[in-house]
This record gives C-alpha cells, structure tokens and sequence, in this order.
C-alpha cells in the first residue's frame, strides 16, 4: 500500500503540474481575448456567461485590494513558474482577495489590471476521500491475492497434514500428487516414498511374525508333549509347564503388537454387551472379583476381536498388578456410560482396580513397550506389551487413552470412544 501511494504521487505529480497550469493558462488568455474583442455593450453578457456556465469570475484589480498569499500547496511553486513564463512575471497568484476564497490569478488588458477566479475544486488533485477509496479497493484487492495465494500453498500443506493423520490412525493414505513449487514437490515425494517404505516395512513385518508363530509354537508344542511323556517329579512338570506356557503367552503378545488394526473392519460395535461378556469371562477366574456398572445399548465403531483383545489385556493387567493389598483377590470395577465431551458425546469405558497403584512420575512408562512397574506392583510375567497393545489398537479406532491412579488406590484406565454414527 505505502509502494502504491508513493508512486501514485511521484507519477502523478509532474502531470498534475502541467495540467493545473495548462488549465489556467488557456482559462486567462481565451477570457482575456473575449474581452478584448467583445463590443462594450456585450461585456456585461459575458461576464455572466462566464460566471454561470463556466465558474469563471472577473473583477476588477485595485491597489486596496485585500490579497491572501497563494494556496498553501506542494505544487503551487511549479505551477506559478510554468504560468510566469506564459503569462508574464508580474502575473500574481492568491488564495483569496477581499474576503472572497478561490484560486485568484491577475492579468492585464492594455494598462488596467483585473482578477480572475476559478473555483478552487477545478485545480485540487485528488482529495482525503478520494485516496481514501482508492486505498480501500486496492487494499481489498490485496486482501483477496494474499488469500488466493494463502489457499494455493496452504491446500498442499492440508493435504499432507490429512495424508499424515490417516497414518497416525492406521489408514493407508492416498498418494500426494508430486506437483507444484519445487519444495511441494519435494515434500510429497518424500511421503509417498515413505509411506511406501512403511507398507514394504508392515508387508516384511507380517512374514517375520509368521516365521515366528510357526518356527517357536511348534517346537513349544513338541517341548510340552515330551514333557508330558518325561518321568519328572510333579514339581519339576509344573515349573516346566509354567515357562512353556509363559513363552507361548509372550509370544502371543508379540503377533497381538504387531498385528494392524484395519479401519476398512470396523463395523458398528455394542460395546455394553462386548464389556458384559469380558466381566462374566473375568468372574470365572477363581482370584478376581468384578462390579459393574454398564449402560446399556451404547454402540461404538470398531474391530470387535481388536476390543474383546484389548478389554481381555486391562482384566488381565488388573488381575497380575493389582491385588488388593493384604489380600490374593483382584477387586475390578467395570463402567461405561455416555458423556458430554467438547461440542457432543464420547463413550467413556473405565476399567478400575484396588491395587497399589503406580507413582505419578512413572504413568507414562506404562504406555511404553516392554516396560514392567514391577517394584510397584509385584512380580509378574510378560513382556510388558499389554498397555502397549492397548493404546495401540485404541488410537487406531480415534479414541483417547487416559491412564492414573484411582482415588483410594489402584490403576484407572479410560478409554474416550467416539459414539457410532
């Protein structure tokens, strides 16, 4: 804007000039021949003519005349030079004569002096106002290129941030088109190569697990029958058939890890009756006792094996890690219920022991893979992905993990489930 006034003003101001004195120039001399030349008796008719068509006025100069300097203009200094030297130097310039404002120039008929006054807006350039309009539609103008310009670098920056919450949630993106300036260019090039790095990496991924599955479960398999045929002491049997069965249940743990969760599966999910059926499962084991409070009927979108997985991992978290103190049983509170979140509603799933807890400093640790809070609540078994296959299957069906301690003791983890649609 400050670029355009300036030179608006510099352009402007050489033909303004020229123009403002041409103008008066020729206004002088063609009044000043009328004059001349028109009989006596028609003077006066001229005069009026003038003055009513034209907005030209003559009178006549007297040395008592009350004169004002010239309008105060950053112009008029150019405009008296180039009018001086048409017109003659004595040729004077005034603001207003006698108490009466306008653009005051003099000139001579023979030895008698007269004032002509042109009206003061035929010689002003453009005015406050006039900038000022002129200003706002070039301002408007500016505001939209800078929109349409901000829309044009911003639309590729918002493909890419979906592209990248669509792999935050598991999804497969569609590919970025590779056009643009150089840096677009070269920033979708790089995602779409690694998204298919991270394809080729889940593809070589899914054959290591299936390598696995096969070449340790079958040799555990053959392990537990010749430890069933083997003379051993019955105590000897057990402590044998507690480490197999601890490697088959950490090996699980790994396909679980790694196994991806699909958005294409996802279907309408009664989760009261999914929960319902995790709490009868959990009330069968001879050292844990659950309480429930589930509102019926509230459905969710989702992998239904994915959630029963994930549920099944929080009752078996509560049932190792959180004994009630003094005590060999699990007290396990189950809930769901709808509740008012940001502008609508989410299903909040909560799952409750009264254990020891863990310390504050270390809630985030839990979420991590292969991290055990063993010193804080006992000895167990694992590998320590249970919480970590939990958050990752919550955070590919678009819901919130929130894991801390329980008001009177033990571990609270909330799960914050959109409802289905």
């Amino acid at each position: 804007m400050a670029s355009w006034i300036g030179m608006i003003s510099a352009v402007q101001r050489g033909p303004q000039v020229e123009q403002t004195a041409d103008l008066v120039i020729s206004v002088v001399t063609i009044t000043k021949a009328a004059l001349t030349h028109s009989a006596p008796e028609l003077r006066r008719e001229l005069l009026f003519e003038l003055v009513s068509n034209e907005g030209i006025r003559i009178f006549t100069l007297e040395s008592s005349d009350a004169v004002d300097p010239p309008p105060d203009s950053a112009l008029m200094p150019e405009i008296e030079a180039i009018i001086k030297s048409k017109l003659g130097a004595d040729t004077r310039f005034s603001s207003r004569v006698n108490g009466t404002a306008g653009f005051w120039i003099s000139f001579k008929i023979d030895d008698d002096g007269y004032w002509l006054m042109l009206e003061r807006e035929r010689l002003e350039g453009l005015t406050g106002v006039q900038w000022l309009g002129w200003a706002t539609v070039v301002g408007a103008l500016s505001v939209v290129g800078a929109a349409l310009i901000s829309s044009l670098v911003n639309l590729p920056l918002a493909r890419l941030t979906a592209a990248a919450r669509a792999i935050a949630q598991g999804k497969k993106p569609d590919r970025l088109p590779e056009k643009g300036s150089k840096e677009i260019i070269e920033a979708n090039r790089s995602f779409n190569q690694m998204v298919e790095d991270l394809q080729q990496v889940e593809s070589d991924r899914a054959v290591i697990l299936a390598g696995i599955s096969h070449d340790l479960r079958t040799p555990l398999a053959r392990m537990q029958l010749e430890l069933e045929m083997a003379k051993l002491s019955n105590e000897a049997r057990e402590g044998m058939q507690s480490d197999i069965g601890q490697m088959d249940a950490i090996i699980g743990q790994f396909l679980d890890y790694a196994k991806p969760t699909e958005a294409a599966t996802f279907v309408p999910i009664d989760i009261s009756e999914l929960l319902q059926d995790t709490a009868r499962e959990a009330e069968r084991m001879l050292d844990i006792h659950v309480s429930t409070h589930i509102e019926e009927g509230v459905h969710v979108m989702g992998n239904a094996t994915d959630l029963r997985r994930v549920f099944n991992n929080l009752v078996e978290n509560a049932r190792r890690y959180g004994k009630t103190q003094g005590s060999d049983f699990t007290e396990l509170d189950i809930s769901c219920r709808i509740k008012p979140h940001g502008l609508g509603k989410r299903v909040v799933i909560e799952v409750q022991d009264h254990g020891q807890g863990v310390p504050d400093d270390h809630i985030e640790l839990l979420l991590k893979p292969f991290t055990r809070m063993d010193s804080a609540r006992g000895q167990a078994n694992g590998a320590g992905l249970g919480l970590a296959i939990v958050e990752r299957v919550v955070l590919r069906h678009n819901a919130e993990l929130q894991v801390s301690n329980r008001e009177g003791g033990g571990l609270r983890i909330a799960l914050v489930m959109p409802l289905a649609s």
